[in-house]
């Protein structure tokens, strides 16, 4: 049995409002976990935060209530062996284009001879030494995400969820509507025909779905309309800088 309340979350398929935070900053992800989301994704493909900071991340948000997800910056083994080590349970890969993507994606996460994941014996991911269990348990509390943002592989969405060990598919609509000709407006009628498919998909696969939507009314229509179990609903970067505007503004 899992003790990652976000995992056991996605499997009920309930309602899991969460921020994305890319501001590196641990005080933001510790303000964060206190906020009642459910979860947060420290985002480090579109940020400067390198892997030093992560630990500290994860520090922040113990005892807050929301788990932490972690992107990596590319997709790809070190990293991730480097992340599952200092104890990481939540990985968001991007840019999955295949089946054959998702399993090497999943068998970076697991010990021979299921993958090729290193083993080291003392991280902070086992308590250092102190878990006995870490190797035979370890996959039990780890949740994988794959993010599908290319209108092609959307068609891939059923061999991809097939692949064992992926837990969850994320839509990204930013680089969707983007590679379909329609950059900064995920609303084009085309792409939200594309979201519409994805999200059929995935849940016709067994498998929840999850996406950005920034905003309350954008946000709300994810989780009402599309059924999306899991949305972004907001940025750290984005809130700060909006709340800032408005706030000038209301005085000028």
């Amino acid at each position: 049995m899992t003790r990652n309340p976000f995992k056991t979350a996605l499997r009920e398929r309930r309602k899991l409002p969460g921020f994305w935070l890319s501001l590196c900053s641990p005080t933001v992800t510790e303000i964060a976990s206190q906020s009642g989301a459910d979860w947060l994704l420290v985002d480090m493909e579109h940020s400067p935060g390198d892997l030093s900071q992560i630990s500290d991340h994860l520090r922040a948000a113990t005892g807050g209530g929301a788990e932490v997800v972690v992107r990596p910056p590319f997709s790809e083994p070190v990293m991730v062996k480097r992340l599952l080590d200092i104890g990481v349970r939540n990985l968001m890969f991007p840019m999955i284009q295949t089946a054959e993507d998702a399993q090497q994606a999943v068998s970076w996460t697991r010990y021979p001879p299921r993958g090729i994941r290193g083993i080291s014996a003392t991280v902070r991911a086992n308590r250092y030494a102190r878990q006995k269990d870490y190797l035979q348990t370890y996959t039990e509390d780890m949740t994988i995400i794959l993010q599908v943002e290319t209108p092609q592989v959307v068609a891939s969405i059923p061999g991809i969820a097939e692949v064992e060990g992926v837990d969850a598919i994320f839509i990204g609509p930013g680089d969707l509507a983007a590679s379909m000709g329609h950059a900064g407006n995920v609303s084009a009628p085309e792409v939200r025909a594309k979201i519409v498919e994805a999200v059929s998909l995935i849940h016709e696969a067994g498998l929840p779905a999850g996406i950005l939507g920034y905003g309350e009314e954008t946000a709300r229509g994810y989780f009402e309309t599309d059924g999306i179990e899991f949305v972004a609903i907001a940025g750290d970067a984005w809130l700060l800088a909006r709340h800032m505007d408005r706030m000038v503004s209301a005085f000028k």
